[in-house]
């Protein structure tokens, strides 16, 4: 698929998610004035503008602050939360599309700034390195939710102090672990009794990639490097 055609597919996907978040109340907010898709465009355009080519491959901004006027603040207040949330994804998704590489977790934050007009805002991106220096990547549980992946193994099973609990009888009490080992992320199976599977394999341990499928019990949670 063609470099334009992935760009233009993802702002699309972006819009059409939008557009499920506000249905119902949150639908006034998109009659006329400022449209997050506007947000989005302009963030991978700041992307685009500002990446840079290091030893490890080109490199694009991670942290973002959109600075809006008090009227739009305002109108997306309802639903600010999910809108920070699709921004970062939109950036997620442009940077897999591009090739793109992040020195630390997407972050996206909405200001306010009294001297901005209703319709008009302004976006800040730099490059921000991770806790202790850790690049990006995060589990995206199957409720949506990310759990980042930082210095701490992230335990997963059924047990409360488990890091990822899934209350499932499929489920070992202590069921997997993910760790870095190097800088990469990496997965081992703790001698479950159903096993672990990655994109469908059963497994003992591997790295893991950007998109990796991962499966236990009945819960599928998905790796992403960005």
């Amino acid at each position: 698929m063609p470099v334009g055609s992935a760009f233009t597919m993802g702002l699309q996907q972006f819009e059409q998610r939008l557009e499920r978040l506000v249905e119902g109340a949150f639908a006034k907010a998109f009659r006329g004035g400022l449209q997050p898709v506007e947000i989005g465009r302009r963030l991978t355009r700041e992307m685009d503008l500002l990446r840079r080519v290091t030893v490890h491959g080109l490199i694009a901004p991670n942290a973002f602050t959109v600075s809006l006027s008090p009227e739009d603040i305002e109108r997306f207040e309802s639903f600010s939360d999910a809108l920070v949330r699709e921004l970062a994804d939109a950036a997620r998704e442009h940077a897999r599309n591009e090739g793109y590489g992040f020195v630390g977790p997407v972050e996206v934050e909405l200001v306010e700034d009294p001297r901005r007009r209703p319709g008009r805002f302004e976006i800040a991106a730099i490059m921000r390195e991770g806790p202790q220096g850790m690049p990006g990547g995060s589990l995206v549980l199957p409720g949506g939710e990310r759990v980042p992946v930082g210095i701490e193994p992230i335990v997963i099973g059924r047990l409360p102090e488990c890091s990822i609990v899934l209350d499932d009888p499929n489920v070992s009490r202590r069921h997997a672990r993910i760790h870095r080992i190097d800088g990469r992320v990496a997965i081992s199976d703790l001698d479950s009794t159903n096993g672990t599977r990655v994109n469908g394999i059963l497994t003992k341990e591997r790295f893991l990639e950007d998109g990796d499928t991962i499966t236990i019990g009945g819960a599928t949670l998905r790796y992403e490097a960005s």
